[in-house]
């Protein structure tokens, strides 16, 4: 009997399951249930709260079944757990009860987490890592960014879990999608060799996520956006009326036109106050050569009143809440709330180039030492064994000038006129 009205409730709804999708989960905000089918659904509560809950009737009562939040339970793991108790009414079981009966003698198995094996792959690879930035770098994008799978049972690890990490950043940060994708499919490797999953790998972009997403090339341009030079001192005027620590290190990048990573990976140890100079490790060089900058007057500045705040004489300069460096999606976020989303960070090494090439006589062979780039081919680059420090330095001042005065471009700096 319990079988024939469980085959008609079935046979009525079984034809309407998995209507939400990964991200409709994601975006839906209006307040009540939203139906999966098949019993599941979807709570939105009018705080905003996600939650999944399972109705279903036993003798003749509708009752009610909470199967935990949408941030620790996706998608996809909420209809196994409606699929559970859907068999489970059909055997004449009640769910509810089922739950609150006493536990066995025996403790239920442990389930290998993504976390876990995604730990274990990292502390084994770490020390042939020697990019410090790499490593934080594996860490945060897997701990941050993929968070929704860190505290899953690798087994349960399907594609629509995999989607619903990668779709929100796939159309906006390209090349961080396409990293933390393969990042994602190297721990679910290591943990089917492992034995704790099958052998399919729902992050395996051939023939298999290509067919779903578009290649993250084709989304972006190949250069960054830039500010144009001449709104420069009008952006870093702005940002200046900021107090967050962000906006210091975006204003500190600015005027020394280095990269996102060397600014947010920054340490005390690296700078010398007195002498003006930031000494940048090979180690976190693009091109593994150690890069001295030199500071103008409003980077020393910068960099004076942080260190009276520090408590950390060798520590990070911009360190994160956790002490960590922060995340390359800081300046970002900081650039959207000073309403310029179309532009990068990265973006103002153009900005700073086509300055120095459209309004001043600085040489080009400068110009590219203050951006770290190799000038020249291996003969001409062994012969040059300096780095211009000098010249460099009178650059740099120049620029800090422009950006910290808004000095006119009608005319070039006075010191950018000198001979080289």
């Amino acid at each position: 009997m319990v079988g024939r009205r469980w085959g008609e409730w079935w046979g009525a709804v079984g034809r309407e399951v998995n209507k939400l999708s990964a991200r409709r989960v994601q975006t839906l905000t209006e307040p009540g249930r939203h139906a999966d089918g098949g019993g599941l659904y979807l709570v939105v509560d009018p705080a905003g709260g996600k939650r999944w809950v399972f109705l279903y009737r036993m003798a003749g009562r509708r009752r009610e079944m909470g199967l935990g939040p949408v941030l620790s339970v996706p998608l996809a793991r909420a209809r196994e757990l409606a699929a559970e108790a859907r068999a489970q009414v059909a055997a004449g079981v009640d769910p509810i009860d089922a739950r609150r009966a006493p536990p066995s003698d025996e403790p239920p198995p442990h389930r290998i987490t993504f976390a876990e094996v995604a730990e274990v792959y990292m502390t084994d690879r770490e020390r042939a890592w020697r990019n410090a930035a790499h490593r934080r770098q594996w860490r945060q994008t897997l701990e941050v960014q993929a968070a929704s799978l860190w505290a899953m049972p690798v087994a349960d690890v399907d594609t629509e879990a995999v989607l619903a990490v990668l779709r929100p950043i796939w159309h906006t940060k390209a090349e961080t999608a396409r990293r933390l994708r393969g990042r994602i499919e190297r721990i679910l490797d290591a943990a089917r060799v492992a034995g704790h999953r099958g052998s399919e790998n729902p992050a395996r972009w051939k023939g298999h996520l290509d067919v779903l997403l578009p290649r993250a090339g084709k989304l972006q341009r190949g250069h960054h956006t830039a500010l144009p030079y001449k709104e420069v001192p009008a952006f870093v005027a702005e940002i200046r009326q900021r107090e967050a620590q962000t906006a210091r290190a975006l204003e500190l990048l600015i005027l020394t036109a280095a990269r996102s990573g060397e600014i947010r990976g920054m340490t005390w140890a690296e700078v010398d106050l007195a002498g003006a100079l930031w000494t940048v490790p090979k180690e976190r060089m693009k091109a593994k050569r150690p890069h001295r900058v030199p500071l103008c007057a409003r980077a020393v500045e910068i960099l004076s009143k942080l260190h009276m705040e520090s408590s950390d004489e060798d520590g990070l300069i911009f360190p994160s809440r956790n002490d960590t460096a922060l995340s390359d999606m800081v300046f970002a976020a900081l650039l959207r709330r000073a309403k310029h989303p179309d532009i990068t960070a990265h973006g103002f090494r153009s900005s700073f180039r086509d300055w120095a090439a459209d309004e001043t006589d600085h040489p080009r062979e400068v110009i590219e030492a203050a951006l770290a780039h190799m000038v020249g081919d291996a003969t001409e680059r062994a012969y040059r064994r300096g780095d211009a420090l000098t010249k460099r330095r009178r650059l740099m001042d120049d620029w800090g000038a422009y950006v910290c005065g808004g000095a006119s471009t009608a005319e070039p700096p006075m010191s950018a006129t000198r001979s080289p």
